[in-house]
C-alpha cells in the first residue's frame, strides 16, 4: 500500500510518515465497510475496497504534503540544536528590537514612516549599540550616497570600531589550534585591534620579522548569529516604501557575502596576491607566507615604516603616485583596495607609502571599466550626451526611462562644476548621486565600491598633501591614458591583436559566402529553427502535457462513472450491485486517484 501511494504520488515520502498515513488509512476504511454494502458485497467490490482504501491513504499523504512537505521538518536529532540556536537567536533579536526601540526607531521596524530631525545620530547610536556587525553594516552604508541621504552619509561615517584588545590567552589558544608553534618570538601586546581582528608583531623561526593577524575569539559565531538578524530586519523593512526604493534585503544580501568574505583570512591572502600580481613598485604591498595563512590567522612580512598620521607629509607627488596606483588598479587591473584610509597606509623607511589590510577589495570586468574611463572622458571634455551613455553603461537602468531629460540633468549638472572657473572637487559626485536616485537608477555594487574607495581615498590623499584635488588629478590620469591608447604604435597593436582574432574567421569566410551563394543558386537555401531546443524548455512543456492529460483523464473518469452508476440494468454480482455499478465505482477511485496526483503536482515545491 504504502510503495503504491508514493508511486502513484511521484514523490519520495518518508517512510514514518507513510506509514502513518497507511494505518490512519485502513482504520478510516475498515469503519467505512463495516457500515456500508460495499462489505456485504464481497468479493465483487474487493477492487473497490482496494481503490478506497489506496485513496484514503493518498488523500492523508497529499494533505500532509501541501500542509507540511517533505523535508520541511528537520528529523529529531537535529531538533535540539535548532532549539538552542533559536532560543539564542530569540534573545538577541529581542536585544537588537530593544536597542532599536530605546533609540526611537520603533515606528520604523513596524512600517510605520515619520520624519524626524534626529534620526540619522539615533541610527547611529543604536547600531554603536548593536556591536560589531551592525557597525560594519553603518560603515558600509556610509559608503552609499546614491542611497542615503547627506546627514546619514555624514553621522554614519563617524562610526569607529573602537573595541579594547582580546585578552592574550584566547589569543594563543587560536594561534596554537590554527599554526602550532611556528614563531620564535611572538609580542603579546597587539599593534592594532579592530572588532574583526588584532595584529601583533612576530618573528618566524627563519628569522623573518612577520606581522600577525588573528581573528577574535568567537566573532564568527557572534557574527553569523547577527546576520540572520540583519536579514530578517531587511525583510521586515521591504515591506515599507522607502525601504523598496532603497533595495535593503539586496544591501543585506551584499552586506552579508562582504562580511563572510572578511571573516575568512584565506579570502584577504588571496586579494593581497590578485593586488600585487597587477601593480608597480610605486607603492610597498606586504608579502603573504602562503604557508601560514588560514581562515583566523594571516601571516605577512612586516613592512618598515610609521603610520601615516604620524607622519608630517606635504608632498604632492607622494599624493599623486598613491592615487595613479589606486586608480590604475581600477581603471586597467580590475582589482583595487576597497578602503584607502589613512590607518590603511604607511610612509616606509624608503620614501614610499604602503598600503596594508586588504580584507576589502572590489572587482569590476572590463565592460565596466571602459564604461567608468568613458564617463571620466566625457566629464573632462564636458560632454553631456557622453556621459548619459556612459553613466547608462554603468547604473541598472529601469524600463522606462526619459534620456532626453537625463541628458540635461547632466548638463547642468557640468555647468554647475565644471564651467570654467570652477574648481571640481568631491561633492560633485554627491550631486551626480542625487541625480542617479531621482531618476531611478541603481548603481551596481562594484561601481559604489569605486566610488567608496575613492571618497575614501579623498580623506587619505588630504592627510598626504593638504588641498590635494583628486577630481582634477583623476581627470588628468585618464586624458593620459586615453592618449596613450591613441599613440601609433598602441593603434598599431590593437588592429593587430584584433586582426589575429578574426584571421580564424576571416579563412572560413569565402567557403561560407560560396556556400549560401551556391545554394542560393540552385534553390535549395532553407532556413533550420529547432524549438524547444532547450531541455528546460522540453521539460516545462513535457509536464505540462501531463498534468492536462490526468486532467482530462480524471475527469473522464469521473464522468464515466457517475454514468454508470446512475444506469439502471447490468448483470447482478451481488444482491443489490450490478457489474456496472461495480465499474462505477473503480472509475470514481480512479477519477479521485489522478486528481490528487495533479494537485500534488501543483503544490509540489519547484527545484
Amino acid at each position: 500500500m504504502a510503495l503504491a501511494a508514493r508511486r502513484i504520488l511521484g514523490l519520495r515520502i518518508g517512510l514514518v510518515r507513510t506509514a502513518i498515513a497507511c494505518l490512519l488509512g485502513l482504520s478510516f476504511t475498515s469503519g467505512i465497510f463495516s457500515a456500508t454494502r460495499i462489505e456485504q458485497a464481497g468479493s465483487a467490490l474487493a477492487s473497490v475496497q482496494l481503490g478506497i482504501t489506496l485513496l484514503m491513504v493518498i488523500g492523508l499523504l497529499t494533505f500532509a504534503e501541501i500542509i507540511v512537505p517533505t523535508g520541511s521538518i528537520p528529523p529529531p536529532t537535529d531538533w535540539w540544536r535548532a532549539l538552542r540556536r533559536r532560543i539564542a537567536r530569540t534573545r538577541r533579536y529581542s536585544r537588537i528590537t530593544s536597542i532599536a526601540f530605546q533609540h526611537g526607531l520603533g515606528p520604523y521596524l513596524r512600517g510605520r514612516e515619520r520624519t524626524s530631525s534626529g534620526l540619522a545620530r539615533s541610527l547611529r547610536l543604536a547600531l554603536e549599540d548593536g556591536g560589531v556587525t551592525f557597525v560594519k553594516l553603518g560603515q558600509v552604508l556610509s559608503t552609499r550616497p546614491d542611497l542615503l541621504a547627506p546627514e546619514f552619509v555624514d553621522e554614519l561615517s563617524l562610526l569607529q570600531d573602537n573595541v579594547p584588545a582580546a585578552p592574550w590567552d584566547q589569543v594563543r589558544e587560536v594561534l596554537k589550534a590554527e599554526l602550532g608553534d611556528v614563531f620564535d618570538e611572538f609580542d603579546e601586546v597587539p599593534i592594532a585591534a579592530a572588532s574583526i581582528a588584532q595584529v601583533h608583531r612576530a618573528r618566524l623561526k627563519s628569522g623573518a620579522e612577520v606581522v600577525v593577524k588573528v581573528q577574535r575569539p568567537g566573532v564568527r559565531r557572534v557574527a553569523e548569529g547577527d546576520l540572520d538578524i540583519v536579514d530578517r530586519l531587511a525583510n521586515t523593512l521591504q515591506r515599507t516604501r522607502w525601504g523598496r526604493a532603497m533595495g535593503v534585503r539586496d544591501l543585506a544580501a551584499g552586506f552579508a557575502v562582504a562580511l563572510r568574505e572578511e571573516l575568512d583570512f584565506r579570502v584577504e591572502a588571496r586579494n593581497i596576491a590578485a593586488v600585487t600580481a597587477t601593480s608597480s613598485d610605486a607603492v610597498g604591498l606586504p608579502r603573504v607566507h602562503e604557508e601560514l595563512c588560514t581562515a583566523r590567522v594571516l601571516v605577512m612580512d612586516r613592512l618598515d615604516g610609521v603610520p601615516l598620521r604620524a607622519a608630517s607629509l606635504d608632498d604632492a607627488d607622494l599624493a599623486r603616485t598613491l592615487l595613479q596606483f589606486v586608480l590604475r588598479q581600477v581603471m586597467l587591473d580590475g582589482v583595487f583596495h576597497a578602503d584607502p584610509h589613512p590607518g590603511n597606509v604607511m610612509l616606509l623607511s624608503d620614501g614610499r607609502l604602503g598600503m596594508l589590510d586588504f580584507g576589502s577589495v572590489g572587482r569590476i570586468d572590463s565592460m565596466l571599466r571602459a564604461a567608468l574611463q568613458r564617463l571620466l572622458l566625457a566629464i573632462d571634455r564636458g560632454d553631456p550626451a557622453g556621459l548619459t551613455d556612459s553613466l547608462l553603461e554603468l547604473v541598472n537602468r529601469p524600463e522606462e526611462i526619459d534620456e532626453q531629460r537625463l541628458e540635461r540633468a547632466l548638463g547642468q549638472f557640468m555647468a554647475r562644476h565644471l564651467s570654467a572657473g570652477m574648481r571640481p572637487d568631491v561633492e560633485m559626485f554627491g550631486d551626480l548621486f542625487k541625480l542617479v536616485h531621482r531618476y531611478g537608477l541603481s548603481i551596481p555594487p562594484e561601481i559604489a565600491a569605486v566610488f567608496r574607495a575613492l571618497a575614501t581615498l579623498e580623506g587619505t590623499l588630504g592627510v598626504i598633501a593638504p588641498g590635494f584635488n583628486i577630481v582634477v588629478e583623476s581627470r588628468a590620469f585618464a586624458g593620459a591614458q586615453i592618449s596613450e591608447h591613441l599613440t601609433p604604435e598602441s593603434l598599431r597593436r590593437n588592429v593587430t591583436e584584433e586582426l589575429h582574432s578574426m584571421l580564424p574567421m576571416l579563412r572560413r569566410l569565402p567557403r561560407r559566402v560560396e556556400r549560401i551563394t551556391s545554394a542560393l543558386e540552385q534553390g535549395r537555401l532553407g532556413l533550420s529553427i529547432r524549438l524547444f531546443s532547450d531541455e528546460r524548455d522540453r521539460s516545462f512543456v513535457t509536464g505540462l502535457l501531463h498534468q492536462v492529460m490526468l486532467t482530462v483523464l480524471g475527469a473522464t473518469a469521473g464522468l464515466m462513472g457517475v454514468l454508470l452508476l446512475g444506469s439502471a440494468g447490468g448483470p447482478q454480482v451481488g444482491s443489490e450491485i450490478t457489474l456496472y455499478q461495480v465499474f462505477g465505482y473503480n472509475l470514481l477511485v480512479i477519477s479521485v486517484l489522478l486528481g490528487l496526483r495533479v494537485v500534488v503536482t501543483i503544490f509540489r515545491p519547484r527545484a
